[in-house]
């Protein structure tokens, strides 16, 4: 087992993972920008070195300044979390070469992946199912006319290397096709320096379903399960529950079992992501992507499966089997997950950065809080708006839903704005309370 790991991430996820070190008797390095110098949870790791000023680029997204901490340090591993180079294949490359184990899958299965062209491939192979349209990249106007001619209006373009909905355009026409393939191309080269695009059908109607997975170094994997996660807006997620509640026992084990072969043939270990768009109506549900890391919605699988996905994570890296099998792991109750954003609704969601002058957290049986926010805090301008996750369970989906909303009616914040009004008024809507939504549902609320 390790001896000493660095968090390359800030924030609530690094108190995260250096709250599951310390149980695991693990020294913590903590690393962070000038601009989270005076954050409560350095305090909390057994180390913290400064990387850098506010900017993410000079500091979080510097490669040579983290490993220069991690050296400096002397630690064994990195864990990057989420955001920032948790999906960096050059940075676990570097890892690599300098003998720092990295908290996560190896560079090979992250590049494979990671690219969706190629695992939208080796999903075919694998019999995932997976949506009809083009088998590789997309690098001319006549290439994409074809192929939507082919499969049919809506479609999709979308880049190879994308993620969080940039590199993406929807066409239900040829002329916003050729429009939004050259925006595609531009943006997905401006975002990742990869402009490959690929093209798929587009499902209007779907709900957003992932399936979590885990892998060890020996051949060994397993699933825990799904979460639903079709509340959202422009590709960013709002609220997360599991598991999902449209979909019966039959459904959830070709879902599951589909998501287990991609994983295992890809030779992953460490915790992904494999996310599906579900038809509500068919049924039938196709591969959108896979994400080789953990993920932000991760503690409602965490509490209806009783595993820690970070410790195990940390566990599989340092080249220990998983410590469960497949039939070990069962679901039990139901979880809602919020996301809470320092951010305004009511002005186009527009980040609120500010001093929390008040910070008060709901408690009681079956909430968890996971936050890095405290009275007296200051929210940087630099990063991610997310300041908490507020995480419920109950027994089944409506006492979740109650607790949840019990558990929002106490939170108090202010005088920054954010999501939590949102929240409350999305779980008492007749359409979420009836599984009667999509992934569009938020932003057709909003307009209306």
């Amino acid at each position: 087992m390790f001896s000493r790991i660095l968090i390359a991430n800030r924030g609530e996820i690094a108190l995260r993972i250096i709250r599951a070190a310390k149980e695991m008797g693990i020294e913590t390095v903590a690393v962070y920008s000038e601009a989270d110098a005076g954050a409560a949870y350095l305090d909390v790791a057994d180390d913290k070195v400064c990387i850098g000023p506010g900017p993410a680029a000079s500091s979080y997204l510097n490669i040579a300044a983290i490993i220069a901490a991690a050296e400096v340090a002397n630690v064994d591993a990195i864990h990057p979390g989420y955001g920032f180079l948790a999906e960096n294949a050059h940075f676990n490359e570097v890892c690599r070469s300098c003998k720092i184990e990295f908290i996560g899958p190896s560079v090979e299965a992250m590049q494979l992946l990671g690219d969706k062209v190629a695992c939208k491939q080796l999903a075919v192979k694998q019999k995932v199912p997976t949506f009809p349209g083009s088998k590789g990249k997309i690098d001319s106007e006549e290439k994409a006319l074809k192929i939507a001619e082919e499969i049919g209006y809506p479609v999709i373009v979308k880049a190879a290397a994308g993620g969080g909905g940039r590199g993406m355009r929807v066409a239900h026409n040829d002329i916003a096709l050729q429009s939004g393939l050259h925006s595609a191309i531009s943006e997905a080269e401006s975002a990742f320096g990869d402009g490959t695009v690929y093209i798929e059908k587009f499902l209007e109607r779907a709900r957003h379903i992932e399936v979590q997975v885990i892998g060890d170094k020996h051949g060994n994997s397993a699933h825990l399960f799904e979460r639903d996660c079709t509340l959202q807006r422009r590709h960013q997620k709002l609220i997360e529950e599991a598991p999902c509640p449209v979909i019966d026992q039959s459904e959830r084990d070709k879902l599951c079992k589909a998501a287990a072969r991609l994983i295992k043939a890809a030779k992953y270990h460490g915790a992904a992501t494999v996310e599906f768009l579900l038809d509500p109506k068919s049924k039938q549900f196709y591969l959108l992507e896979v994400n080789t890391r953990v993920q932000v919605e991760h503690p409602v699988t965490e509490m209806i499966t009783g595993v820690d996905i970070v410790k195990t994570m940390i566990e599989v890296s340092a080249g220990e089997p998983l410590p469960f099998k497949q039939d070990d792991i069962s679901i039990k109750g139901h979880a809602i997950e919020c996301r809470i954003n320092a951010e305004d609704p009511d002005r186009n969601f527009a980040p609120q950065p500010g001093t929390l002058d008040q910070f008060a957290a709901p408690g009681g049986l079956g909430v968890r809080m996971d936050t890095h926010a405290y009275a007296g805090y200051r929210i940087p301008p630099n990063y991610d708006s997310m300041i908490a996750k507020l995480i419920v369970y109950a027994g089944d989906r409506e006492k979740a839903r109650l607790r949840m909303q019990r558990a929002l009616s106490e939170f108090r914040v202010s005088p920054i704005a954010t999501t939590i009004p949102l929240h409350r008024r999305l779980l008492n809507h007749s359409a979420v309370v009836n599984n009667d939504t999509d992934i569009h549902f938020v932003e057709r609320l909003l307009d209306a």
